[in-house]
């Protein structure tokens, strides 16, 4: 038997949903298990070993194009049942189109009649559910057990290599704790807390830990990592200002993964990287603003930073007003909360007699 689960199309999301993969290995013990995700985020699978296969999608493509290159790569697959993660109408009609037999998913969009099982979920927001325990419960509908409660990522050796070529590459001192900063975000700037507060903790962070810090993000987050550069430039501290190293856009899925791993703690707001940190093992201090973080917060014990304001939540991209949400959450706030990370880890390390 050849089972394919399509998995979603955000790199937080496919984070989100890995304890999938462990749970229908585990259900379809003797089959041949392949995973269908956007292809610039298939190195997060290839380290999964419950996966035979991952198959990349092509995103750049758009509109028809791109849907009748995925429906040809998964009939090519020939595979008998696919699972369906995306709750979208696109989904199932590709696999459907593609000739899958059986397709199981959740019912909704208009797709039911496109799924040979499909399953009620309740709404999004009731009962209120982590997106992670969202796909527990569609295992469950389906009749599966969950077996993992939480992601979890290994690190391959050829991921630290990268890493660790790229850092000498930037001349970081890599006998230092190596603090990670993701100031990005891919769904918008009103997740994005403001450079300028970036910039003075990671300053304070490198000159009073003895640190160096390492700025990461996609080639979409370039400006914030400008901004960042440009403050920490107009800073008198010569010798601080050198620990901190701009990799922003300079790396692939891969070589960020590795660079995650190098890392004692990272700072970040609502992002993919934040939970490929979470699932690494890494601690992460999230800055969340107009997102909700009891749907999508770093999975572990992590520290997340909020402001209680009365627009809170509001999944806006751009805020109509003042981004209280975020401009409220200090820069001594956030200092303190990777003060606290740090301090463990070093304890973890270090333990005393």
């Amino acid at each position: 038997m050849r089972v394919v689960v399509r998995t979603p199309n955000w790199l937080g999301d496919v984070v989100m949903a890995l304890p999938v993969l462990p749970a229908l290995r585990a259900h379809f013990a003797d089959a041949f298990l392949a995973a269908a995700v956007p292809k610039p985020f298939a190195p997060v699978l290839s380290t999964v070993a419950e996966v035979d296969q991952v198959v990349g999608l092509n995103r750049k493509r758009s509109g028809r194009h791109r849907l009748d290159a995925e429906i040809e790569m998964l009939r090519s697959g020939a595979f008998d049942l696919a699972v369906l993660l995306p709750n979208s109408f696109g989904a199932a009609w590709v696999a459907r189109r593609a000739g899958i037999p059986e397709r199981w998913g959740a019912a909704g969009n208009w797709r039911r009649p496109l799924l040979t099982q499909a399953v009620s979920l309740p709404p999004r927001r009731s009962p209120l559910l982590h997106q992670a325990a969202r796909y527990q419960e569609l295992l469950r509908a389906l009749g599966i057990a969950p077996v993992a409660p939480e992601p979890c990522l290994a690190i391959s050796g050829r991921m630290l290599g990268l890493a660790r070529t790229l850092l000498d590459a930037a001349s970081c001192d890599q006998s230092r704790p190596i603090i990670g900063v993701a100031p990005g975000a891919a769904y918008g700037r009103a997740k994005r807390w403001l450079p300028e507060r970036y910039a003075h903790v990671a300053a304070r962070l490198a000159g009073e830990f003895d640190a160096s810090v390492v700025l990461l993000g996609s080639s979409h987050d370039r400006d914030a990592g400008y901004e960042i550069e440009s403050i920490l430039a107009a800073m008198s501290e010569a010798a601080t200002r050198k620990r901190v190293v701009n990799l922003i856009g300079r790396t692939d899925l891969s070589e960020l993964m590795g660079l995650l791993a190098c890392c004692r703690v990272l700072i970040c707001g609502d992002s993919g990287a934040m939970h490929l940190a979470a699932a690494i093992g890494l601690p992460v201090t999230a800055i969340f603003g107009p997102t909700d973080d009891r749907l999508t917060a770093p999975v572990g014990s992590h520290k997340v930073l909020t402001n209680p304001v009365w627009c809170r939540p509001c999944f806006f991209r751009d805020c109509p007003i003042d981004h209280r949400c975020m401009t409220r959450i200090s820069e001594e706030r956030v200092f303190r909360a990777v003060s606290g990370q740090l301090f463990s880890s070093t304890q973890a390390l270090h333990p005393t007699n």
